[in-house]
């Protein structure tokens, strides 16, 4: 089985790729299109050249590993997708040889978060539009919505959630999903440096946010351009399990 779990950037995506990772059966690739993504637009992202120079730059080439044999022999093959990275010069085509899962945040959690890291980020960098379009494409190719799992409630009940998830895809879950060790993951992107600090540092799943983040003029105005995207999908999402704190 492929899983292509479609998020924007601060989603608790890294996490879930080290969750997935940690089960022992499951290959894993981190953002296979960046590369790509930054040779065609031509963005300034930190560690350009880097990202560029350690990926692969020919978004065909990756098209066809993510469809092709498993790394590895494993059963699975995780794929941590960026939902920004799939502009018109990436194909999509192979999206149908894949099982699609959309992990979503709050937009002004994930704009809090992303404005940290990068200067002046605009609602296309942040990637809900692209998100709800991946959606809407993959509901209308199979004719019915797919799997949707919201972070803060993974965060809010860990192994709750990642049970759902795993019958939602077919797969048995395993308590090894629930910890990794601290450090950083081998199949890490070149990138990692920049963005995975706090999730090196960790050894499992964060726990529940609190409050909103209050978010300048500017970042309130991108989160309310983001949040109708964000319903979108919200409204199909894998329902909350109780809190057992």
């Amino acid at each position: 089985m492929r899983i292509a779990m479609w998020s924007g950037p601060r989603n608790l995506s890294t996490a879930m790729m080290y969750a997935f990772a940690a089960r022992g059966d499951c290959a894993v690739w981190d953002e296979p299109f960046y590369a790509a993504y930054l040779a065609k637009t031509g963005l300034a992202h930190p560690m350009r050249d880097e990202i560029i120079a350690a990926g692969e730059a020919d978004p065909v080439r990756v098209a066809a590993r993510l469809a092709g044999a498993v790394p590895g022999g494993t059963p699975y093959f995780y794929q941590k997708h960026m939902c920004q990275h799939m502009i018109a010069e990436i194909p999509r085509d192979w999206m149908g040889e894949v099982t699609n899962v959309f992990l979503i945040r709050h937009p002004a959690r994930v704009l809090a978060s992303f404005a940290a890291k990068y200067e002046n980020p605009t609602l296309a960098d942040i990637g809900f539009v692209q998100q709800a379009e991946l959606f809407d494409e993959v509901a209308q190719a199979t004719g019915a919505a797919p799997i949707v799992i919201d972070s803060a409630d993974i965060r809010n009940e860990p192994e709750g959630m990642l049970r759902k998830l795993c019958a939602a895809l077919g797969l048995d879950f395993t308590p090894a999903m629930l910890n990794w060790p601290a450090g950083g993951h081998p199949d890490d992107g070149v990138w990692a440096p920049v963005w995975y600090g706090a999730v090196h540092r960790s050894t499992g799943f964060a726990g529940p946010e609190g409050a909103l983040p209050d978010l300048s003029p500017h970042y309130a105005r991108l989160a309310d351009a983001a949040w109708p995207s964000y319903r979108h999908l919200a409204r199909h999402k894998l329902p909350p399990v109780a809190s057992s704190g």
